[in-house]
């Protein structure tokens, strides 16, 4: 059976998914009240998402009014709860970093740390690469996924799913990654930019929170935003790239062929590289640096690279005209003085924080669910606004 989501249903279904995707579970009629719909429009939309496979009934029941969405008395004829479906993996996840790719069959309801279920290390090459995911296939019993949707570095056309530039990773440039994908799973692919993936996990994660700037610290340095509730959009195919601006007095070369880019100073990689030049003897390990920050506190080296790190991210605030931030990644997995000494140089450089509050908070990484959000507004319910130029013929069949 094919379903071909009607324009005008598209955004009672998105809101719907969206609801149970904050609530976990409701009732059909708790979701119509909670959404302003009525319940007939409400019982019509929920029966052609059970009949897609996209939500399921957990098979427990409750009085109207009993859950979350439908305050109230109890009364009435007990209602069957209703969740996204995790009986089945619908989506392929796929997330290609510089070190390590992880694959992982998702389910629309996703738990709240990722789990990848197959890892291997990324090759230097696109047919290295192409080999062993092959290889990691035959490891995943299920064959047949709606979509598979890859979190990938760099600059990302997402809407024709191609890899512009990757400083970090260069072959991925130009590199047919949907096509090789494609050969192995016969579904639709969707290539997201990591930043952006992690941005919507977290949303998923805290969807009653307001606005924010995602700033992630790892192999590299970068950021996304998002504003009601959606990733933002922009007419270049560049977004949040954080890392590459420049720090005065930093003569290290970047990958991206400039000198002196932050992520020089701020990745993993380059904490490290400042760590060893401050102590040769040491151990060059992340752990090493870990204890060292513990032992010794925010050291001058430390503190240039943490003032250069706020320093962007207070710009970046002050041009979006944000007041949160959230932040992922390496930075958060050092002891708790280095947030500290990195929170009071945002606000030091931060406009508003002279007239209000500001909101710096850190988070894990919540890759799969932002995989999963994606998968979500872009294959199953899209619109003209997210619905990639590759798959704009999406059919999604159910078996």
């Amino acid at each position: 059976m094919v379903i071909i989501p009607s324009r005008m249903g598209r955004h009672n279904k998105r809101a719907l998914l969206d609801r149970l995707l904050r609530l976990g579970t409701a009732s059909r009629a708790g979701l119509a009240k909670s959404l302003g719909l009525s319940q007939p429009t409400a019982g019509k939309i929920t029966d052609e998402l059970i009949e897609m496979g996209a939500i399921e009934e957990t098979g427990g029941e409750t009085q109207t009014g009993s859950d979350p969405a439908s305050p109230g008395p109890k009364m009435g004829r007990p209602g069957r709860m209703l969740r996204l479906i995790q009986s089945k993996s619908r989506f392929l996840g796929i997330q290609l970093g510089l070190a390590e790719t992880c694959l992982s069959p998702l389910p629309l309801s996703v738990p709240e740390e990722d789990r990848w279920l197959i890892k291997f290390n990324t090759p230097a090459t696109a047919k290295e690469w192409s080999r062993k995911l092959q290889k990691a296939a035959a490891e995943i019993p299920q064959k047949s996924f709606w979509g598979i949707l890859i979190s990938v570095p760099g600059l990302v056309d997402e809407r024709k799913g191609k890899i512009l530039y990757s400083p970090n990773l260069r072959w991925t440039a130009g590199t047919a990654l949907s096509a090789a994908i494609r050969e192995i799973w016969s579904a639709p692919v969707v290539l997201i930019q990591e930043e952006r993936i992690l941005a919507l996990g977290h949303h998923s994660a805290q969807p009653e929170g307001e606005d924010f700037l995602l700033v992630d610290f790892g192999e590299g340095v970068g950021s996304a935003v998002l504003i009601f509730g959606k990733l933002y959009a922009h007419p270049l195919p560049i977004s949040g790239e954080l890392g590459h601006t420049p720090v005065m007095g930093n003569e290290r070369r970047c990958g991206c062929g400039s000198v002196g880019c932050l992520e020089t100073l701020a990745s993993i990689r380059g904490l490290l590289e400042s760590f060893a030049g401050a102590h040769p003897k040491s151990r060059k390990t992340w752990e090493a640096l870990s204890e060292s920050v513990a032992a010794r506190g925010i050291e001058p080296w430390l503190a240039k690279t943490l003032d250069a790190m706020a320093a962007g991210i207070a710009g970046a605030m002050n041009i979006l005209g944000l007041r949160r931030v959230v932040i992922t990644g390496s930075v958060t997995e050092l002891p708790p003085s280095v947030f500290s000494f990195l929170s009071n140089a945002i606000v030091k450089g931060t406009l508003w924080a002279r007239f209000g509050e500001l909101k710096i908070e850190k988070a894990p990484r919540r890759r799969q669910a932002g995989l999963v959000a994606a998968g979500i507004d872009r294959l199953i319910v899209p619109d003209e606004t997210t619905e990639p130029a590759h798959t704009q013929t999406l059919e999604t069949t159910v078996k």
